[in-house]
């Protein structure tokens, strides 16, 4: 039961981590015409954002299985 808790726990952090990393305005910080490696720095920030929630997932679900 802790263990549940604990993991219910890391899910919500990780869940405001990512509204607050994907709400518009702070979005907005990275809407810029600079182009790292020809790939705009928006579509940069967003996969960025994005691969990090589903690996802090994987890592999450995966402590919990050890």
């Amino acid at each position: 039961m802790l263990r549940t808790t604990l993991i219910r726990q890391r899910f919500v952090v990780l869940f405001s981590l990512g509204l607050l990393f994907l709400f518009s305005p702070f979005v907005q910080l990275f809407d810029s015409s600079l182009a790292p490696f020809g790939i705009p720095l928006l579509y940069l920030y967003l996969f960025g954002v994005w691969g990090t929630l589903i690996a802090a997932s994987a890592w999450i679900l995966r402590s919990d299985a050890e």
